[in-house]
C-alpha cells in the first residue's frame, strides 16, 4: 500500500501546543550531526602520503569536483565559494541518499526545508556581491537603468528563490511517489532497481541545486563587474576624447 504521507512534515513525533517535533526537523538535525561528525572523523587525521584512507580519498574527490564546477561557472578561484556551495551540495546529497534507509524521510522532500535552503541562497547572493563589489556598487544595479526597475528586480530575486525551492521539492516528492507506486505494483522485482534510481535522482538534484545557487551568485557578481567595467570604459573614452 502506497503511503499517504505527502511530506515528512506530516510525520509528527511530539507536539505540545504550537511546538511541533516532526520528521523534517529530526532528520534535518540528524543529517547535520552526521555531516559534522563525519567531517571531524575524516579530517582529524589527514595525510599527504601517496596512500590515503578511503574516506579521505572520497572527500578529496568531492572537493575537487565541486571546485571544478565552481571554476567553470565563475572563471574565478573557487576558494571563496567552496564552503557555502560545498555545504549545500553535501547536505542535499546526503539527505537524498539516506532515503534508501528504512523509516527515513528525506528532509528535502519537505517544502519548508527547501524554502530554508533557497532563502539562504537569497541572502548569499547579495552577501557575496557586496563583499566583491562594495555595498553601493552592488545596490546600484537595482535602480538601473531607472529607479522604476527596483520592484521588478526585487520581484525577480524572490521569484527565483521560490522556483529554487519548489523545483527541489517537486522533484523529490514526485520521485518518491513514483518509486512507491512501482514498488506497490511489483514489490518482488523492483526494490533494488528503484533504490539505485533513487540514489541517482538524489545526487542529480543535489548537483542541480548547488549549481543553480552558484549560477545565481556568479551572475550577480558578473553583472556588477560588467557594469563597472562599462562605466570605467566610458570614463576612459571621455578622457581620451578630451585630451585628443
Amino acid at each position: 500500500m502506497v503511503s499517504e504521507t505527502i511530506t515528512p512534515d506530516q510525520v509528527i513525533f511530539w507536539q505540545r501546543g504550537f511546538l511541533v517535533l516532526n520528521s523534517t526537523i529530526c532528520y534535518t538535525w540528524g543529517v547535520m550531526a552526521l555531516l559534522t561528525f563525519g567531517s571531524w572523523l575524516i579530517t582529524r587525521r589527514l595525510s599527504c602520503d601517496a596512500r590515503l584512507s578511503r574516506w579521505q580519498n572520497l572527500l578529496e574527490i568531492i572537493v575537487v569536483f565541486v571546485q571544478q564546477q565552481i571554476r567553470e561557472i565563475t572563471n574565478q578561484e573557487p576558494a571563496r565559494y567552496l564552503p557555502y556551495i560545498g555545504t549545500l551540495f553535501l547536505f542535499v546529497a546526503v539527505s537524498n541518499v539516506l532515503e534508501v534507509a528504512p523509516g527515513y524521510h528525506a528532509p528535502t522532500a519537505s517544502l519548508s526545508t527547501n524554502s530554508a535552503l533557497a532563502i539562504s541562497v537569497l541572502f548569499a547572493v547579495p552577501i557575496y556581491g557586496i563583499t566583491e563589489q562594495g555595498f553601493f556598487s552592488y545596490v546600484r544595479h537595482y535602480v538601473q537603468p531607472s529607479v522604476l526597475m527596483l520592484p521588478f528586480h526585487i520581484l525577480g530575486e524572490l521569484s527565483r528563490t521560490l522556483a529554487l525551492a519548489v523545483r527541489l521539492f517537486g522533484n523529490m516528492m514526485s520521485a518518491a511517489k513514483i518509486a512507491a507506486i512501482l514498488l506497490a505494483v511489483a514489490p518482488l522485482f523492483l526494490p533494488i532497481l528503484m533504490n539505485a534510481l533513487g540514489l541517482l535522482i538524489g545526487l542529480i538534484q543535489a548537483y542541480i541545486f548547488a549549481i543553480l545557487a552558484m549560477v545565481y551568485i556568479a551572475s550577480a557578481g558578473n553583472a556588477h563587474r560588467a557594469k563597472s567595467e562599462d562605466h570605467h570604459g566610458e570614463k576612459f573614452e571621455k578622457r581620451e576624447k578630451r585630451h585628443g
